[in-house]
């Protein structure tokens, strides 16, 4: 089981994410107000608090929402689980549809530390089912 670190938006394409502590998430789009949501593969993106950590620990200022993920849990290493997992957090269903992405190398954070994390760590999914997810909410893996 996980639980919900971050709930993280951007209004604009190419701005970092924030915190907002709670968003609705709908079906076959993403996060509401979130720049990123549409009709494709890549509606909500995640990433693990321990790899988060682990890079703070490298020296990185950064703060949740830095990496452009939309959910920071605790409790998965999100890019052991194959595509096509699916994990339930309320009345949300998301199901997982690729495993890492080709990152820009003109981000901030690359700049400062010569690496990012979200080619290899993060983990992108669609919503199948929507609701709110906030801030302290457990997640957990689901056959349905």
């Amino acid at each position: 089981m996980g639980n919900v670190i971050a709930v993280c938006i951007s209004p604009e394409k190419g701005t970092p994410k924030q915190n907002v502590g709670s968003a609705v998430f709908l079906a076959d789009w993403g996060l509401e107000q979130d720049a990123h949501a549409g009709t494709w593969h890549r509606q909500v993106s995640l990433l693990s608090y321990e790899k988060f950590q682990a890079f703070q620990a490298k020296g990185a200022d950064v703060i949740p929402g830095a990496f452009g993920e939309n959910l920071l849990v605790a409790g998965f290493d999100f890019r052991t689980l194959p595509v096509g997992t699916r994990l339930r957090c309320g009345d949300v269903l998301l199901e997982v549809t690729q495993i890492g992405k080709q990152c820009h190398h003109g981000c901030d954070i690359f700049q400062r530390m010569g690496e990012c994390i979200m080619p290899t760590e993060g983990v992108f999914a669609r919503v199948l089912h929507g609701g709110v997810i906030s801030t302290g909410d457990d997640m957990v893996l689901t056959q349905e």
